[in-house]
């Protein structure tokens, strides 16, 4: 196995709520806000690490595990993106991975065990580059995707997310499986978080807190 750099580099690749999407704030805007930096769930994991420790940020609303989204301009496709990313920050001790929630858009149409098939891919990728130190891979932490909350009352982001709470709540055993199967490490985000009640789909302040403390945990764990 690769040893760790004497600063471990740790690559957040996620999605809108890695980028730090801002639920209550974006309501009232018609664009989308963030939340500052040490508010973001990789802001608290970076503190609570402290110095020793280096903690990129890589989030990007909208982005899927291996899908395109005909509706965007730029492409969203994690597996597309994914191999330069790793060579642009290399060497990367560990890759946080979290994606799968815009998987579950009713455009897609996809099963649960399709998301995670497209979420194992990407594991496969990082476990293969020559990203890590010394030209070894990058350890892998899969992180599921928070639950998708009741959207009833949401008519318009319930029809682009139908189905969505039923499938999400089936991912936690799926994306344990695939970590397991290909030796990385796994935590579930739903044991420690719950989406935002305003849009039912990103995290409030007190959540990427909560997510970002349990992450480092998992940290330390991988690093200890």
């Amino acid at each position: 196995m690769t040893p760790f750099t004497l600063m471990p580099t740790l690559l957040c690749f996620g999605d809108s709520n890695t980028w730090g999407y801002d639920p209550a704030s974006t309501a009232g805007s018609p664009y989308p806000v963030r939340y500052a930096p040490d508010a973001r769930w990789t802001g608290v994991l970076a503190r609570e690490l402290g110095t020793g420790y280096r903690v990129l940020e890589e989030g990007q609303n909208g982005r899927t595990t291996v899908h395109e989204d005909p509706m965007a301009v730029a492409s969203r496709n994690a597996r597309h993106y994914l191999p330069a990313c790793l060579e642009s920050h290399k060497p990367i001790d560990i890759v946080v991975l979290m994606l799968g929630t815009n998987d579950l858009k009713s455009m897609f149409n996809l099963p649960p065990g399709d998301i995670a098939a497209g979420a194992s891919l990407l594991v496969k990728m990082i476990l293969q580059s020559d990203a890590g130190p010394n030209g070894g891979s990058p350890r892998v932490l899969v992180v599921c995707p928070p639950a998708v909350g009741d959207l009833s009352a949401l008519p318009e982001l319930n029809a682009k997310l139908a189905g969505a709470r039923e499938k999400s709540l089936a991912l936690p055993g799926l994306y344990q499986a695939i970590a397991k199967l290909q030796g990385a490490s796994f935590l579930n985000s739903q044991e420690h978080i719950a989406p935002s009640p305003v849009d039912g789909i990103h995290l409030e302040a007190r959540d990427h807190a909560a997510l970002g403390r349990a992450i480092a945990g998992a940290v330390r764990q991988m690093t200890s």
